[in-house]
């Protein structure tokens, strides 16, 4: 049965932690999977998480399933904190709790499918390394629009723009929410806005993946060109990811969320989406979704959860400056400046897949072969380390 199945292809970022574990050097720098880690290089649990965690055990009396739609005050909790309180759609959207932002991912790929077969879905060009397949395996067909320019290391908005005319009413414009993987480079509200106008005219639906919320310039900030959208187009979908901001990676925490025409339409799509999950994994895991509900619930916890997420989002804009500025003080080089523009964990720094072996090999600095290179993972520490090394390498000819 399984004999004429291909050998197994490594993940692209999953095999470097692999590596990075049985590198023995001391000086390794993991700048390849993307959590983040503290000063001390751990992935801390939120202090608002650790309090809602006690408060769950001493309460929680069952462990019985939740139901297909998850945790519903979850869902209205997040369905609030992206398109805000107080939101004119609030009457035509649903949201589904989901096994993570990929699973929210997978469930719209599939309703797309079931609705409208043979939609094409736009991704940005680079995109995160699983839009592509989720998208193919729901049966979807694929196509990118420009969006990074390898030149500037900044979003071609022209050209992004001009690509995206050309979608039309049966496709779906894949939008990254803030902090895009694996660029950092966003879209700012003038493009959001110049989007929305093109989804008007030529009748596309946007679909917008919000993994990052509170990790660009905060959480207000961060969705005000996905809410602008949101009010001005007929429908759209929206996967939120509780991975990040909540430091909830291994509880697969996440929401599907849809903006119908009318409330009847919205119904309809939830309805499907649960038929979808039935047939896929039934029921959302519960314990991450009941930790964010609690925190998004109490004042108190919700006061220490903004400000940590505001010390870790500031914590990254501090090693973003630290790095360019050892890279211009120590090694004399004003070319990776692009950094401090970029936002969220993640920066391509323009390497080839040489120089990413290159940073490996020779200094145990561990990034994608794409160039990508996670901030998040730096550590206080490894600033002058690392900017030696991609100093040294880029004025290497490979």
């Amino acid at each position: 049965m399984f004999s004429h199945l291909p050998d197994p292809v490594l993940d692209p970022i999953l095999s470097l932690s692999s590596a990075f574990r049985e590198d023995n050097r001391p000086d390794k720098v993991d700048l390849g999977i993307g959590v983040y880690r503290n000063n001390q290089g751990q992935t801390p649990i939120m202090r608002a998480i650790r309090s809602a965690e006690s408060r769950l055990m001493e309460t929680q009396t069952t462990k019985s399933y939740v139901g297909l739609a998850g945790d519903e005050v979850f869902n209205q909790c997040i369905a609030r904190l992206v398109l805000g309180e107080a939101t004119p759609v609030s009457d035509r959207l649903v949201a589904v709790q989901t096994p993570g932002a990929s699973g929210a991912l997978r469930m719209l790929g599939d309703l797309i499918h079931t609705a409208q077969p043979g939609s094409t879905v736009w991704l940005s060009d680079p995109s995160y390394v699983n839009h592509r397949p989720v998208m193919e395996a729901a049966g979807l067909k694929v196509k990118q629009y420009q969006y990074f320019c390898r030149e500037t290391k900044r979003v071609d908005i022209p050209r992004m723009l001009d690509d995206l005319s050309k979608a039309g009413s049966e496709d779906i414009v894949l939008l990254h929410g803030c902090c895009h993987n694996p660029t950092g480079a966003d879209i700012d509200f003038a493009a959001w806005q110049a989007v929305t106008e093109l989804a008007q005219k030529n009748g596309f639906t946007p679909f917008v993946d919000l993994a990052y919320q509170g990790f660009g310039d905060g959480l207000e900030e961060d969705v005000k060109g996905l809410r602008w959208m949101a009010e001005r187009v007929e429908e759209m979908m929206i996967t939120s990811s509780c991975s990040k901001n909540f430091g909830l990676y291994r509880e697969r925490t996440g929401a599907a969320i849809v903006i119908g025409k009318n409330a009847s339409d919205a119904t309809n799509a939830k309805g499907k989406i649960l038929t979808l999950a039935r047939a896929t994994y039934t029921m959302p895991p519960d314990h991450g979704a009941a930790l964010v509900r609690t925190v998004l619930q109490d004042p108190d916890l919700k006061q220490s959860w903004h400000q940590e997420l505001a010390e870790m989002q500031q914590r990254l804009l501090n090693l973003r400056q630290m790095l360019c500025k050892t890279l211009r003080d120590e090694q004399g080089t004003q070319a990776f400046d692009f950094i401090e523009s970029h936002k969220g964990m993640f920066t391509v720094i323009g390497f080839s897949a040489l120089q990413m072996g290159q940073l490996r090999n020779d200094y145990g600095i561990y990034g994608v072969n794409d160039g990508r290179i996670n901030i998040a993972g730096l550590s206080e520490s490894d600033i002058s380390y690392v900017a030696k090394a991609i100093a040294q390498v880029a004025n290497q000819k490979i």
